[in-house]
């Protein structure tokens, strides 16, 4: 999918309608109570080449999810909207100007075994893209291309003990990069939207 495809394809007023909410297969059981809002943007650089999904790999000196593949984002703060902490935190973390990403929308949330309920928000970015990757919180900025994105042989389910138990989730394959979990199951989402895939169909599982 060319940039200019690309750009077509987001401007759809329907692109996100019936699209699941995913959540991860730890989060099971988990009650409404204590679930913390947080919000990260899925930006699509949109070069005239290749585009790309813009991710971020977290240092590895963090206390939770170290060295993980994430997008820019975060807890959300009082009084903020999703696309208002998305923005910010993509400004924190990467030195995105907020000024650059156009928002199209929300994709489902995204509910984690650690008490999280994500909400993804899409935006486009024209390049040039200038980042400074703030080193407190990320290693490493960098992004999917849009062709793996939409080749519907590309992510994998894949599972691993954890607590006792066996729990699935989705990898997505990437050169230098183990992209899986949380943001596995928002890419897997995302790329069904931008493939137009048949909405009615089992949540995403990561």
């Amino acid at each position: 999918m060319t940039a200019a495809e690309l750009r077509s394809t987001l401007a759809r007023p329907d692109l996100f309608d019936g699209l699941p909410q995913s959540f991860s297969d730890d989060a099971e059981g988990l009650s409404e109570t204590g679930i913390k809002p947080a919000a990260v943007l899925v930006p699509i650089i949109l070069h005239e080449g290749v585009p790309g999904i813009l991710l971020t790999r977290r240092a590895a000196h963090l206390s939770t999810h170290a060295g993980q593949v994430s997008f820019p984002g975060g807890r959300m703060e009082p009084g903020e909207t999703p696309e208002q902490a998305a923005l910010r935190e993509a400004a924190e973390e990467v030195g995105l100007d907020p000024r650059l990403p156009v928002v199209i929308g929300r994709l489902p949330r995204h509910l984690t075994g650690t008490g999280y309920v994500i909400t993804p928000i899409v935006a486009s970015v024209e390049p040039p893209v200038s980042l400074t990757t703030d080193p407190g919180e990320v290693a490493a900025a960098f992004e999917l291309p849009i062709s793996i994105l939409l080749d519907p042989a590309a992510p994998r389910r894949d599972s691993a003990m954890w607590k006792g138990r066996r729990r699935e989730y989705w990898v997505w394959p990437h050169g230098e990069h183990h992209v899986w979990g949380a943001t596995a199951a928002i890419l897997v989402n995302l790329a069904r939207a931008l493939r137009g895939d048949d909405r009615q169909r089992n949540a995403a599982w990561a």
